[in-house]
């Protein structure tokens, strides 16, 4: 065999496959990484049109079987020897079942840093109420007595807490700079023993008065767990941000300057009117132990002090005037007029729309961006939508959110990229899926830290997926050598996304130190689902950018897990396609996009690791299809070399699918909604050496 087909058989070895049953010889490993679809044989289309099929295929029947390759295997000691050395993971010696050790558990690092939390269990936009609490010599006062005219940190401080004593320098700076701005600063003392708690503070030149809070009732209203959290309220004593001040201290570690201002970020965010892009994180420092650390609704629950936010925290951002959501949910009158539909939707929580199944044994959800209701808010709201709706005193009201009508989110981008000419949508039918390029013209590679989608008429638009395709791909020895996933370096949609819209989710915002790449001269492929709402209109989509300033320490990437080669039976309710992808380097992964189309019904990642152990990653166990959701990690997770990431996708052919189109016909892979996809991305970095 010419080394020429052995790389072509190398770069196949790094495709999605469907493992073969025999786990135990080298041959038969790298046989069922080939195997895509499972099917016991490995054809050209599988392989890329390799030309050793047919120098293997003994008897000329398109494909290679198992024994075939085995016997291929046996006869060329330098396909061996090639293949041993580029994929020492995957053909390892694998140990008896029974003579296998238990995996080593993972160790717990040391380090605790501000890990980004879910919203929905943060207690964010809750009302606080004005409790009563004590001075530091014992006198009686209340909160609203040191409310902020614009807005209000509430911090916990602690002299006895070594992460708290080196927060309170960047705390009497932040007052210092925000005072000036309508921000009352409000010190919470949670250590009932740190008696020397104001000399600390004024040590530090820290101003703002600082309380006891004797039985505990703001912090455990508010959620506190430690003893550097903080909060910010506005100047109706809505709850915008919790968590940690920014990074720079944490459990084990220090930094010269923070890297992230997570509070003076939420303080910006909310004297603009705005909602902060993150809204809650851990605060690493002395952890509190309150008895209830959950954050507490208010007692009576109404229109005014408790309903009115969570339609704003939850529902607004499509349901308002202008919004993409068919009507809007501002005003009681509102809600009262579609009370029935908002009750069947939260009841068969299809509203808000987030379908990932809740982690296994977890008591926080994985995803930073899950939206579904946290079960406290879900029975409040069904509650008094069927308990007479009380609208409660009109001062608890919160303040209006502010809607950019045609503003950047993501702040002035550095570039613009708008397709050539508006496309006209029609009143009705169904239209095909709009392909649109535009030229970047960058003459190097640039890196983005931000990017959001922008339609012209959002009423319209399912969803958008933007692809930055190369002008050439990248040499294959280059690819091999850099242990790549399969999409790395190409083209088309298996290669991986750049930018995705859909209603409620038209930005990514990586933190410092990460970016995505948009390689020199690379082409904007814009792929657009538009959807007639019954009026004609036109519609040209642009999508922002913001660089980084210098190529970033971690650099995010994109592969896709597809599987191309599968035939949905007519009428069949439960048809499963699988896929496989090998993880040549130890990575953390950022995301996941579960892709199909209207037969789509559920889909599931695993992760099988080196040891064999198999984890659930995300199941989505009912998909969809006008929801594209991205499905964000609060926590990057670690995947060492050598695991394998499974995805398995279920359709639904039948006439019991309301949206199939024709459940007689035989289903395929093709681009058009009436065909099929069996496609899903993972977004991941490699971490630096000794790095995060």
């Amino acid at each position: 065999m010419k080394p020429s087909l052995v790389l072509c058989l190398a770069a196949a070895a790094t495709l999605s496959t469907t493992l073969a049953d025999d786990p135990g010889s080298p041959a038969a490993r790298i046989f069922r990484l080939l195997d895509r679809d499972g099917d016991g044989k490995v054809t050209a289309e599988e392989v890329n049109r390799s030309p050793w099929v047919a120098r293997l295929d003994s008897n000329s029947d398109g494909g290679v079987s198992a024994q075939e390759f085995t016997a291929g295997w046996d006869e060329h000691a330098e396909l061996r020897a090639l293949l041993l050395k580029r994929f020492p993971n995957a053909l390892a010696p694998t140990a008896p079942a029974e003579a296998k050790p238990a995996p080593a558990a993972a160790a717990e690092s040391p380090r605790q840093g501000a890990r980004e939390l879910a919203r929905a269990e943060s207690g964010i936009g809750l009302l606080v109420p004005d409790v009563g609490l004590t001075t530091l010599d014992g006198k009686p006062a209340q909160l609203a007595s040191f409310l902020g005219t614009k807005a209000t940190v509430i911090a916990c401080a602690s002299s006895s807490c070594p992460v708290g004593k080196r927060y309170f320098p960047t705390l009497a700076a932040l007052e210092k700079e925000y005072g000036p701005k309508g921000v009352a600063f409000v010190l919470i003392g949670p250590t009932k023993t740190d008696i020397d708690l104001r000399a600390a503070l004024d040590a530090a030149g820290v101003k703002a008065v600082c309380l006891r809070d004797p039985q505990n009732t703001l912090l455990k209203t508010l959620g506190a767990t430690a003893s550097t959290d903080c909060f910010v309220l506005d100047a109706r004593r809505t709850l915008h941000y919790r968590g940690a001040i920014d990074d720079q201290y944490g459990l084990g570690y220090s930094l010269e300057a923070p890297r992230q201002r997570f509070l003076a970020t939420a303080l910006e965010a909310v004297l603009a009117g705005r909602e902060p892009a993150l809204a809650a994180t851990e605060a690493p420092g002395c952890a509190l132990d309150l008895g209830d650390a959950k954050p507490a609704a208010a007692a009576a629950v109404t229109y005014h002090n408790r309903i009115s936010r969570l339609l704003q925290q939850n529902c607004q951002e499509c349901h308002r005037t202008g919004g993409v959501a068919p009507f809007a949910l501002l005003t009681p009158d509102d809600v009262t007029e579609h009370a029935g539909m908002i009750r069947k939707m939260v009841d068969r929580r299809l509203m808000p729309p987030w379908f990932a199944a809740p982690a296994a044994g977890a008591t926080h959800s994985p995803w930073a961006n899950d939206r579904s209701l946290a079960e406290r808010d879900r029975a409040d709201l069904l509650t008094w939508l069927s308990t007479g709706r009380p609208l409660g005193d009109e001062k608890d009201a919160p303040l209006p959110r502010v809607w950019p009508a045609d503003e950047w989110s993501i702040g002035q981008p550095d570039a613009v990229f708008q397709i050539p000419a508006p496309v006209s949508v029609p009143a009705t039918g169904v239209m095909p899926y709009q392909i649109l390029r535009v030229p970047t013209n960058f003459t190097e590679t640039k890196y983005v830290s931000a990017i959001e989608v922008l339609p012209t008429a959002r009423d319209v638009v399912h969803h958008v997926l933007i692809f930055a395709d190369k002008t050439r791909l990248a040499p294959l020895r280059q690819i091999l050598q850099r242990g790549q996933f399969r999409g790395e370096g190409e083209d088309g949609e298996e290669g991986g996304f750049l930018a995705i819209y859909v209603p409620g989710n038209n930005t990514l915002i990586y933190p410092e130190g990460f970016g995505k790449a948009i390689p020199a001269g690379a082409t904007l492929r814009f792929q657009i689902h538009y959807t007639p709402n019954g009026k004609a209109t036109q519609d040209q989509v642009r999508v922002g950018m913001k660089f980084c300033p210098t190529t970033p320490p971690n650099v995010v990437l994109n592969a896709g897990i597809a599987n191309r080669r599968f035939a949905i039976p007519p009428n069949d309710p439960n048809f499963q396609v699988t896929a496989r992808l090998p993880v040549p380097a130890d990575v953390k992964v950022l995301a996941f996009l579960p892709h199909m189309h209207l037969r789509g019904k559920a889909w599931r990642y695993e992760a099988i690791l080196p040891d064999g152990t198999t984890k659930t990653l995300l199941d989505v166990p009912r998909y969809d299809f006008n929801w594209q959701l991205l499905y964000r990690y609060a926590e990057p997770f670690s995947l060492p070399a050598g695991s394998v990431i499974q995805a398995t996708a279920t359709f639904d052919n039948s006439p019991g699918n309301p949206a199939n189109p024709d459940p007689n016909k035989l289903i395929r892979w093709g681009p058009q909604t009436y065909d099929e996809m069996m496609l899903g991305y993972v977004e991941y970095y490699r971490p630096r050496s000794g790095g995060k």
